[in-house]
């Protein structure tokens, strides 16, 4: 009875001895997709940062969470020309949260410079929008732009705005005190939808696009007609919009720093003692 009394009254000495660190980041968010080709590419990406916790199990593996703000963007503009005739554009907020284990290459407690990599899972939320000609912010998926939801294409199914991902990526980081790190973090996400900037597959009638959604609809569905000296007119239905065959993806990058709350909780890949007396 003793021995239990005593574990009950240590369990809050335990819990601040162990090694828990907060991490906070700031830098830029990215895509790839059916407007934009390259994994990674500067001139189209957005600010983004985060807050987290992490925790060490060992000085090499530890378990972390977060939350991640960005935003992201593009358009055909750069695009081959094949492309820019098509002219769409998008933007969308991404609000992340997850949960991933990380492994340091190097002891974490013993080098000055530790490499590590990091995978996990997490869910987001997004909601791509554009503006139209007259500069009006207009959200894209109620439109349904490629049939989406609409009886006449059972086969194209409305998209959820809130989705899982996978995260994956590494970093570098120097420890410049005993509980500061500071470092340069890439993160990929590995998605399971083609609908992070509402294109993916092929044009449909746009007399059954209007009557169910309206002309807005059509207009943002196909705005090669926006481009200066264009003679472009909206597409066959059944032409190519997007590729469907690759998911698209988002990215974060930045600098990271990360304090730890205790310095002692691991010793020589050990637990570090709680200050709790022995019960004999």
């Amino acid at each position: 009875m003793r021995k239990l009394l005593f574990a009950f009254f240590c369990i809050p000495f335990i819990s601040v001895a162990q090694p828990f660190h907060i991490t906070a980041w700031g830098g830029f968010a990215g895509y790839q997709g059916d407007l934009e080709s390259k994994r990674i590419k500067i001139n189209q990406t957005d600010v983004a940062f985060g807050l987290g916790m992490k925790y060490d199990l060992t000085n090499h593996l530890s378990v972390r969470t977060g939350f991640n703000y960005g935003k992201i963007k593009a358009d055909d503009k750069g695009n081959e020309p094949i492309l820019q005739a098509r002219n769409l554009s998008f933007q969308s907020k991404i609000i992340e949260g997850n949960l991933m284990l990380e492994y340091s290459l190097l002891n974490s407690s013993k080098s000055l410079f530790t490499p590590y990599v990091f995978a996990g899972i997490g869910i987001f939320h997004f909601n791509p929008y554009s503006y139209d000609t007259l500069g009006n912010k207009i959200f894209l998926k109620p439109l349904s732009t490629e049939g989406q939801g609409l009886s006449q294409y059972p086969d194209r199914k409305p998209y959820k705005l809130t989705q899982f991902a996978i995260p994956f990526g590494g970093g570098l980081r120097l420890k410049v005190a005993d509980n500061i790190t500071i470092g340069y973090e890439l993160g990929l996400r590995k998605l399971f939808t083609d609908y992070l900037d509402d294109v993916s597959t092929r044009y449909v009638d746009p007399v059954i696009l209007a009557q169910a959604k309206g002309a807005k609809a059509v207009e943002m569905a196909f705005r090669g007609g926006e481009v200066k000296n264009s003679l472009a007119v909206y597409p066959a239905e059944g032409s190519i919009r997007g590729g469907a065959k690759f998911k698209d993806w988002y990215y974060f990058h930045g600098i990271i720093v990360t304090i730890g709350l205790n310095t002692g909780g691991i010793k020589n890949g050990k637990r570090g003692s709680t200050a709790c007396p022995k019960v004999i």
